[in-house]
């Protein structure tokens, strides 16, 4: 099943690539048994479905969880049941993309206020004159 990012962006199975593992963690012996965890793989380098821009601001979100091949790795084991895990990461997927697509506001430099400079010169002269304050006393 597809992954709906927008009204635009929908991410095709084809570029997931989910692999099951046992969890880590307690969980008695089905931890032991039981492969719950999902390694989800999405090579978002290689997507035709998202924008160059989206995906310079996606790699700068994902951090460690890019990979070298240009992938988004995501490791989810949360729950004991696989099907939720799955879920989870498909969301979390879906949740940095959307992430990815807001483009941020371009700043707009500003200088401080005359009345702030002045404050900020004031409160550094009380705070030199309580340090000077703190010297050793002359015994005269």
């Amino acid at each position: 099943m597809p992954i709906r990012i927008n009204d635009q962006i929908t991410i095709e199975d084809w570029e997931l690539v989910e692999v099951f593992t046992t969890s880590q963690g307690p969980g008695g012996q089905n931890v032991n048994k039981v492969a719950t965890a999902v390694e989800l793989r999405f090579a978002a380098a290689a997507s035709p479905h998202l924008p160059e821009p989206v995906k310079t601001r996606l790699r700068r979100l994902a951090g460690r969880r890019w990979t070298d091949a240009g992938e988004v790795l995501l490791l989810v084991q949360d729950t004991r049941s696989q099907a939720r895990n799955r879920d989870l990461a498909r969301e979390r997927l879906a949740e940095l993309i959307r992430k990815a697509l807001e483009k941020p506001k371009k700043r707009i430099p500003t200088r401080p206020t005359l009345g702030s400079r002045k404050r900020r010169l004031k409160a550094k002269k009380e705070r030199g004159e309580v340090k000077s304050l703190r010297g050793k006393v002359d015994p005269e």
